[in-house]
Order: structure tokens, then C-alpha cells, then sequence
């Protein structure tokens, strides 16, 4: 595996990123931390949470994930050997981009990940109601302290993220390096329409999340009795299941029978063939999920193969 530059940030990353979002949802905190073990021994090193995870679920108020991971750093040492990425904006108790809870969610952040920088910091969504100029104040203020290395945007549409871009070059602030959107074999049209020119314009980096379209391209979906499997994922992975999913499901299956590996290897491995992208985000439940997820960065898609995914997937 070669790293791969996130944006002009200065951070290089392996090829896929771990998904935090299941720390302390999915999984406990034991589980939790032989995942993470398992993601670094297996030389992969970029690690994505948020501040919300996982305040969506009944009983809890936020912080879950991180917290988890900075237990995780403390007792495993492995603080050095990752690329933590995290993100304010979304959750209640530090809701917006106005700048004083842009700083005071990063330090809570820092507090729960028992770390002393955030490599990459995203702004989980846009918020209009602030001028760009003071959001991006306040970020070029983290990294002045030393708290934050570089800075993202996640949920942000091509014009705001051009108009961020502009603002940054106008006022001699902080660019966001790292944009985080949805993009996957099933979700293409938006991102390569109106995201994409302008990643590739700029030299942004790109950690798509929704890699796998909540579990729809691991092939486990494929009819409306499968939602049963998983309670949580089943809303979500549903509307999937049509003429244009199946078909997709159909290609990943011939590929991966061709390369005897599995369709969620052959759908990650499609996304970093990708023009622009830095590392899809995956989460796993398991050790053996991180080793089937971590295989996809060894897979060598042919031309064909691309094609065929392209094909049924447009």
C-alpha cells in the first residue's frame, strides 16, 4: 500500500479509513478496541469520528465514539501510528460553526480523545447562518494553538465549498484541504456532477463516507425479507433494493467471483480508483470484517472490471 496526500494538508493516509461511528453504538468499548487494534496492525491508519457519535441513540448523550477512542489511545500507545480525524457542527450540545463553539467543541473533543491535536478537523456541515470568513477564523485559530493540524468539510455543496475555497485565498485563511461527502456505487450522480470538478480543480483531498451504502454493496440486501437482518441498517439500505441496485449487486458479484474476493472489497476498491479520492470510509463490527475491508486496498481492479462497475452503476 502507498499513501495517499490528504489534499495539500501535509497528512498522508493509507488508502481506506476506518469508520468511528459504531463505537459504542454497534459495538462496546472492548470490541471497540480490537477493531481499532486490528485496523492498525493491519497498516492502515486513518481513524474518523464526530462529536455527535452516537447522541442518535437512546440514552446517549454524545461523545460516545470518541471517548472510546481515546480510552483505546491510552491503553494501546498507538496515538502516533493514526491520523485522527473528527468533526463539530452537528451535534446539540455544539451545534453551528459560530466560533466560539467551534473552539470550545474542539477542546471538548480533545479532552474525550485524550490527545492534544486533531489531525483533521470537519466541519460536519455547512452552516449559513455564519459567515464563512469567521468559521474559517476560528479554525485558522486551533491551528495557530497548536490543536488542529488541518481542516475539512463534510456535507458541504460545490458552490459553498467554492465559495469556503475563495474566502480562504481572499482573507489568507486556512483552506478546508478534505472534503468528507457521500459517494458509492449506488450514489454517484451528485458528487461526480457537482463536487468532483471542484476537488479536482483545487487539489482537495476526498474521505467519502457511506462507502458501502450502509451495508447495501457488501451484498448481504438484495431482497425486501433481507432488511430483517439488521433493525438498524434496515431503513437506510431499502431504498436500494430496485432495477439499479441489483444490477450493481449483479456486476459486484461477477467481478468478485472473478478476483475471488468478495463484492464490499470490489466496491471499495472501485472508489479509490477514483479521480481524487484520498480514502473511502468503512466501519466494522469485527476483526474479521476490518480483515476482509483491509484486503480491498490490495485489489487490482482491471479496466474491464472498472468498466463493468461503471456500467451497471450509471
Amino acid at each position: 500500500m502507498s499513501k495517499r496526500q490528504l489534499g495539500r494538508s501535509g497528512l498522508e493516509v493509507q488508502p481506506l479509513a476506518l469508520g468511528g461511528n459504531v463505537f459504542g453504538w454497534s459495538i462496546d468499548e472492548a470490541t471497540s478496541f480490537a477493531v481499532l487494534d486490528a485496523f492498525v496492525d493491519a497498516g492502515l491508519n486513518l481513524i474518523d469520528t464526530a462529536d455527535a457519535y452516537s447522541a442518535w441513540v437512546p440514552g446517549h448523550p454524545g461523545g460516545e465514539s470518541e471517548t472510546i477512542i481515546g480510552n483505546w489511545f491510552a491503553k494501546s500507545g498507538k496515538r502516533n501510528q493514526v491520523v485522527i480525524a473528527t468533526k463539530v457542527a452537528k451535534w446539540a450540545t455544539h451545534k453551528g460553526l459560530a466560533p466560539a463553539t467551534i473552539q470550545a467543541a474542539a477542546e471538548d473533543s480533545l479532552r474525550r480523545l485524550k490527545i492534544d491535536t486533531i489531525d483533521l478537523y470537519f466541519a460536519h456541515e455547512d452552516d449559513p447562518s455564519v459567515p464563512l470568513e469567521d468559521t474559517l477564523g476560528a479554525f485558522a485559530r486551533l491551528i495557530e494553538q497548536g490543536k488542529v493540524r488541518a481542516i475539512g468539510a463534510s456535507n458541504y455543496s460545490a458552490a459553498r465549498l467554492a465559495e469556503a475555497l475563495a474566502a480562504s485565498t481572499r482573507r489568507g485563511l486556512p483552506r478546508y484541504e478534505v472534503l468528507q461527502p457521500e459517494y458509492n456505487l449506488v450514489a454517484r450522480k451528485d458528487y461526480e456532477a457537482e463536487l468532483e470538478p471542484v476537488i479536482l480543480e483545487h487539489g482537495i483531498g476526498v474521505v467519502s463516507y457511506y462507502a458501502l451504502a450502509s451495508g447495501f454493496l457488501t451484498g448481504k440486501y438484495r431482497s425486501e425479507a433481507d432488511l430483517g437482518k439488521s433493525a438498524a441498517r434496515a431503513q437506510s439500505v431499502g431504498k436500494y433494493i430496485n432495477g439499479h441496485g441489483l444490477r450493481v449487486l449483479a456486476a459486484l458479484d461477477d467481478v468478485a467471483r472473478r478476483l475471488a474476493s468478495t463484492p464490499a472489497q470490489v466496491a471499495l476498491a472501485w472508489l479509490m480508483t477514483r479521480p481524487g479520492i484520498t480514502a473511502p470510509i468503512a466501519s466494522a463490527t469485527s476483526v474479521a470484517q476490518i480483515e476482509e475491508l483491509a484486503s480491498a486496498t490490495k485489489l487490482k481492479l482491471s479496466a474491464d472490471d472498472v468498466e463493468k462497475l461503471d456500467q451497471a452503476s450509471a
